[in-house]
């Protein structure tokens, strides 16, 4: 399984790989792009079964050209036929068009810079682009099968692509242990900061509007260099998990005015510790918090600190809508998660010649 160290997508491919590894499979998790935290690596370390290779290969979106792309999807293939697995997981399916894979290849539709363009600029893509969109299509198609974390997300994916719709197998998270502590006065919000999707622009905007704390947990700076500056809310920098769910803990709002977000792993974190959603109103969030979130137009900065203000003085309204995002919260739990991927795992595999010799196995 591939994963990297700079998003929602080194929480899903850990979990996943705990879960995979639980099971008794053998798993393998091969990291691109800029190496681990300390903080991550432990995690990794601490998962009974789990090997952890840091390949030192770019990640498709960061990488300078076409061929920097071909030589680590070789890089990988080689890695894949050396360890003898029996599936790879991608994380960053344009690898698959040139690795020349040996073996069934799924790949998991995480963001993609065609939806993010379409979402957040439209028009004529930069050329810079262009090649990039053009390498993961490959990859897409060179995948056995491919996996989305959100109806909504899959539908644009197929779009952009021309593609089948993915396969819909939504994200999970384990529920923190133990009670929520006593709600203080401030809100909360954690993500990638730097990227333009998350849009915390506007939550800093409406941070202005408001008498209390709006304190946000992330990088402002991007791989790429670009950065983002808060002037009214809080900036707490990259948190690791148990510290992100100490603030949750304590926070009785959590917000969110991301413009592209496929899923949201930090919403659902949000939601399992049982505060109350004010998230933006895009079709992903709908789809997986209707009934259980305030949704506001993601670039109004007033209605979101009006929306925000309403459940801060309201603590009836807002344990309420904390309690009903708890428990939609309970349907994307980890067990559905690897079940829905493992059966995916096997649908592959059983459209390929299997070898009684072989034990299943996934990196």
């Amino acid at each position: 399984m591939t994963a990297d160290s700079v998003g929602g997508v080194w929480t899903y491919a850990l979990d996943l790989a705990q879960e995979l590894a639980a099971g008794g499979l053998r798993v393998t998790l091969a990291v691109l792009g800029p190496s681990p935290q300390d903080d991550q690596t432990a995690a990794a370390r601490a998962i009974p079964g789990l090997e952890l290779i840091d390949t030192g290969l770019p990640l498709d979106w960061m990488a300078e050209d076409p061929a920097a792309i071909r030589r680590g999807a070789e890089a990988l293939g080689a890695l894949a036929r050396r360890l003898e697995v029996d599936l790879v997981h991608l994380n960053s399916p344009a690898l698959a068009a040139d690795a020349g894979f040996t073996v069934p290849v799924v790949g998991v539709c995480h963001s993609c810079l065609a939806t993010w363009w379409a979402t957040l600029r439209g028009g004529p893509l930069p050329g810079d682009f262009l090649w990039r969109i053009e390498v993961l299509a490959r990859g897409y198609r060179a995948c056995d099968a491919l996996a989305a974390p959100s109806a909504a997300f899959a539908q644009a994916t197929a779009a952009a692509y021309g593609l089948p719709q993915p396969v819909v197998v939504r994200n999970g998270r384990r529920p923190p242990g133990g009670e929520p502590c006593g709600r203080e006065r401030f809100v909360f919000t954690a993500g990638r900061l730097w990227d333009d999707g998350k849009n915390i622009a506007t939550l800093d905007a409406a941070a202005a509007l408001l008498k209390v704390p709006v304190v946000a947990a992330g990088s402002l700076e991007g791989p790429g260099g670009n950065r983002r500056t808060l002037r009214h809310a809080a900036a707490l920098g990259r948190l690791d998990t148990a510290s992100v769910a100490a603030w949750l803990a304590r926070a009785p709002v959590f917000a969110s005015a991301a413009l592209y977000e496929p899923f949201g792993l930090t919403v659902l974190e949000a939601a399992q510790a049982g505060c109350a959603l004010v998230l933006s109103d895009i079709a992903t969030f709908r789809e997986l918090w209707d009934g259980a979130a305030l949704f506001v137009e993601p670039r109004d900065s007033a209605a979101l600190a009006a929306a925000i203000r309403h459940l801060l003085d309201d603590p009836r309204k807002a344990g309420r809508l904390g309690e009903a995002a708890r428990l939609k919260a309970g349907r994307y739990g980890m067990e559905s998660m690897a079940s829905g991927m493992r059966s995916l795992y096997r649908s592959v595999l059983e459209r390929h010649t299997p070898t009684p010799s072989r034990k299943e196995a996934v990196a």
